[in-house]
């Protein structure tokens, strides 16, 4: 039982670090164009 008090503090940090990391990849423009990521492997330069 003691390790919940351990388990259920780290659980809600990390869903809250990974909703952090997904509001900055959404607003810093990380899927604006993902068209274009898809065409880029097969320009040739």
């Amino acid at each position: 039982m003691d390790i919940l008090y351990l388990l259920i503090p780290l659980s809600v940090g990390l869903v809250f670090f990974i909703l952090a990391g997904l509001w900055w990849a959404i607003h810093s423009g990380q899927f604006e164009d993902i068209e274009a990521e898809g065409q880029r492997i097969f320009k040739q330069d």
